[in-house]
């Protein structure tokens, strides 16, 4: 047991797509990933949406490997191991929606043992499984997954139950987007927001949608390593970039470090931040 000092190494990249169906999921993924690794043939579909990954051929020589009922965790695990040992860089997994309310999914799984609470014991280790396998992955790795209305039972004043549309619910195990690394959230129109993000790249920003600059974006971060812990409060750049009072000293900074800025998201969102900063100062005191 050692005490160290806490760095960040480079990372492989853990994003969830959701969308109803019709919202561009596998799509959005398949452009994410050209953006990732820039190489078309080190991009793996594992698809169990009938086939439906071989629709965006044109886009390139991207690889697919289908899987078909029952969609057990196992079978899932064994298709990530194979894309693995293909020396894939980015695996999509299309849709992880399948392996939990699918055709021989952990539901089906739990009803075929009797439907009994204590049936989970012997299936959650099975989905945690399936869930260890995308986490450790040595491959970057998009999830895919359904989303459908949700419905709730609310009492009115006269005390009587009606039943009225809530939101959108992932149809997977509730809290798998706590794993992820990105959760994004598309509409029908292709548009993402994020409902998690540890990059701090997508989080409160407007809504966009995914282009290979999504992937180049998430590229930089994963390779940064160390260099995106020196630009957290009280390390390096952030200290730079809070030296700058006034809108000349920032610019003058970026043009000193043009090169890095454009290639860093992070510094990128140092130098804006700092710039939004300055500016409600200055109308402030006007």
């Amino acid at each position: 047991m050692q005490l160290r000092k806490a760095t960040r190494k480079k990372a492989k990249i853990r994003l969830g797509l959701s969308a109803v169906s019709g919202g561009g999921k596998t799509f959005s993924a398949l452009l994410i990933a050209r953006g990732i690794c820039q190489d078309w043939s080190k991009i793996a579909i594992i698809d169990s949406e009938n086939n439906s990954a071989d629709l965006y051929a044109h886009l390139g020589d991207y690889n697919v490997l289908s899987i078909t009922a029952p969609f057990s965790p196992e079978k899932y695990i064994d298709a990530i191991k194979e894309c693995e040992k293909a020396g894939m860089e980015v695996i999509i997994v299309d849709s992880i929606t399948h392996e939990w309310d699918g055709k021989g999914g952990c539901l089906e799984i739990v009803e075929s043992l009797g439907g009994k609470y204590q049936d989970w014991a012997k299936v959650t280790p099975r989905h945690q499984a399936f869930i260890d396998a995308i986490l450790q992955s040595s491959c970057h790795i998009i999830t895919t997954v359904r989303r459908k209305q949700d419905y709730e039972m609310i009492k009115d004043g006269n005390g009587k139950v009606k039943v009225e549309k809530g939101g959108l619910r992932e149809i997977t195990r509730e809290g798998f987007e706590y794993e992820l690394t990105i959760n994004l959230e598309l509409d029908t129109r292709h548009n993402a927001t994020a409902s998690k993000d540890r990059t701090g790249l997508f989080m409160g920003k407007p809504a966009f949608v995914p282009s290979e600059k999504t992937g180049e974006l998430i590229s930089t971060w994963c390779e940064q390593g160390e260099e995106a812990f020196n630009m957290q409060p009280g390390n390096e750049w952030h200290e730079r970039v809070e030296k700058c009072t006034n809108q000349k000293e920032l610019v003058e900074l970026y043009n000193k470090y043009k090169t890095d800025v454009d290639v860093n998201p992070l510094l990128q969102q140092l130098i804006s931040n700092r710039r939004s900063q300055i500016n409600g100062k200055t109308l402030t005191a006007a």
